[in-house]
């Protein structure tokens, strides 16, 4: 009695781990044909990968439920339904989670765009800030600090549109528009600065001496 129950035992826990083999095979196979023909491939070359990933899948799938047919019928006809709805299962999945993966790369990608941004904008307000906090650059250009001046109005507005430096990385990758608004700062402060008459190869930062 105490052997056949540790036949049974074996038997079962055989079961299970090629169950367990043909369901990550099926699902496998068919996230790398997915993700093949998600990729843009050519016609041919999409194909090609197609075939080779769902090759793959059967060569571990087709084994195991020969494997478990000669020890008992209804195990081998179990494991290929197993397989069978695995893989539709992962082809309907699938798209989901490339979304998603591509979701989150996005999301990494824009953060740490935002961080270099925050950088960039709290230098580019620090240079601006000299003209309005500094008495020699006041005197010397005074156009940075006219509003009625075309490009100095469009600096004050890109200022604006910017917001406060670091402060929009709070929102993270939700805020895909704050590296083009630092962007966009940059360049109105370069146009300003062309037109006060700044010659930027003369600025050595706010501790320059004024003659």
């Amino acid at each position: 009695m105490t052997s056949l129950s540790q036949t049974g035992a074996l038997a079962a826990g055989q079961f299970l781990a090629l169950a367990l083999v043909v369901a990550g095979a099926a699902f496998v196979s068919m996230y790398l044909a997915r993700k093949h023909l998600a990729a843009g491939e050519g016609r041919s070359e999409g194909a090609d990968g197609v075939f080779w990933d769902v090759f793959a899948g059967l060569v571990v799938v087709v084994p195991a439920v020969l494997i478990a047919s000669f020890t008992w019928p209804w195990a081998g006809l179990a494991l290929g339904m197993l397989a069978a709805v695995t893989a539709l299962a992962a082809f309907a999945a699938v798209p989901r989670l490339l979304r998603r993966q591509e979701s989150r790369r996005a999301a990494r990608k824009t953060q740490l765009m935002n961080e270099a941004a925050a950088e960039r904008h709290k230098n580019a307000l620090a240079r601006w800030q000299r003209y309005e906090l500094d008495p020699g650059y006041s005197i010397d250009y005074p156009a940075m600090s006219d509003p009625r001046q075309p490009e100095t109005a469009a600096l004050i507005r890109a200022i604006k549109a910017a917001g406060r430096p670091g402060g929009r990385t709070d929102r993270g990758s939700a805020d895909t528009a704050y590296a083009p608004a630092v962007d966009q700062l940059e360049r109105a402060l370069a146009a300003a600065e062309r037109a006060a008459g700044v010659n930027p190869a003369g600025l050595h930062g706010p501790d320059r001496a004024h003659s």
